[in-house]
């Protein structure tokens, strides 16, 4: 708990106490939220100082030892497109960069041990109305730390699992703002028009936010379109992002794990 303590804000964000009406408020504030806007922010969860230490231990391994994840790709991260004809619009690519360290790549880091706090797993858990959540089954994916360089960009998607939950720990001095549009498609309308004409530029309804370093976001994307605009200046737009699931045991196949870090666990 000492060590947890000297990383996150637990005076304004009681995780650790899940009791306490300051808690129970929390909860209630991000459920909200979430329902208006399609996610919450824990704005600087993590204290300022914890979040440069990480970022700056983590800075040399990046450098040395992550996997650049270069790629063109469309909004689906899919192949196979029955529904569209091969002409369709939709279908646009565009290129995504990023530089990736898996999750045995982290070592004893405040970002490892924060993912796997289980005060923390269970409060993502009572936001999302789940009775549990767990964290990934996989060494390499569970947990991702991504780091953007000038020009760089993660590119318009959608997110295949329910929500994502990310860790800003280094903003870049430009750029890098997160972009989304919510609710372009449904689990019963892909709106392929409404695809096509935000890949052709117009981003109507289209909105954008910038985050400080240190703070949680969890967002709603399987039917959100969203991207990052390039990064700016020569300071690297770092990001940890953690995968948890409704289920024990998840894990990626040997090709997925080929396929985003260029090997296999």
């Amino acid at each position: 708990m000492d060590k947890i303590a000297n990383i996150l804000n637990l005076d304004a964000f009681p995780l650790d106490r899940p009791d306490s009406k300051a808690s129970q408020a929390l909860v209630q504030r991000c459920q909200n939220d979430l329902e208006t806007t399609g996610m919450f922010n824990l704005e600087r969860l993590m204290h300022a100082s914890a979040a440069q230490a990480a970022a700056v231990a983590l800075g040399p391994r990046v450098a040395n030892q992550a996997f650049t994840h270069k790629r063109r790709h469309n909004i689906y991260f899919r192949r196979n497109l029955p529904d569209l004809s091969p002409d369709h619009p939709a279908r646009a690519e565009f290129e995504t960069v990023n530089h990736t360290l898996c999750g045995d790549q982290l070592g004893e880091t405040a970002v490892l041990a924060l993912y796997h706090w289980q005060p923390l797993i269970d409060f993502l858990a009572r936001v999302m109305g789940q009775l549990a959540l767990y964290p990934m089954d996989d060494p390499l994916a569970c947990t991702n730390v991504m780091s953007y360089g000038p020009g760089e960009a993660l590119n318009w998607h959608f997110d295949r699992s329910e929500f994502t939950t990310t860790l800003l720990l280094q903003a870049p001095e430009a750029g890098g703002e997160f972009l989304y549009c919510r609710n372009l498609r449904s689990a019963t309308d892909p709106n392929y028009d409404g695809v096509a004409r935000l890949l052709s530029g117009d981003e109507t309804g289209t909105q954008a936010m910038s985050v400080t370093p240190g703070t949680l976001n969890v967002f709603r994307g399987v039917n959100t379109a969203h991207r990052t605009r390039p990064v700016q200046g020569s300071r690297a737009r770092l990001i940890a992002v953690f995968s948890y699931f409704d289920r024990a045991g998840v894990r990626f196949t040997p090709n997925e794990q080929i396929g985003f870090y260029g090997r296999s666990a």
